[in-house]
């Protein structure tokens, strides 16, 4: 439904504040983010799990991997402190963002 672009723009911001209030492993990212957006985002497993690599680099991210009976082994993610300060950042922005567009799109007759 949404470019590649949109989404490939927006994903960091996504999955940080998904790992905000606990940590998931990548394949509930990305369920919750097509539950959550109602199926008009998706993000292919081969395409997330680079955005969570991306995420990690600079350290925005930490993963733990977990063994639980009868599951596969998985790696859970959480947002370091740093991450935690580049989300806050990212939602000013985007939020500032999305007021410059709203703006300009409210002017029909300018």
């Amino acid at each position: 439904m949404f470019s590649a672009e949109m989404k490939k723009g927006s994903s960091e911001m996504l999955i940080l504040s998904l790992l905000e209030d606990r940590a998931r492993h990548g394949y509930e990212i990305g369920k919750l983010i097509e539950v959550r957006s109602g199926g008009r985002l998706t993000f292919a497993l081969p395409t997330l799990y680079p955005t969570l690599l991306r995420l990690a680099n600079p350290g925005w991210i930490r993963g733990r991997w977990v063994e639980k009976a009868a599951e596969p082994r998985r790696c859970f993610y959480r947002p370091t402190p740093e991450g935690r300060r580049v989300l806050a950042e990212q939602r000013r922005t985007w939020q500032d963002f999305i007021a410059a567009v709203h703006a300009v799109m409210a002017t029909s007759n300018a």
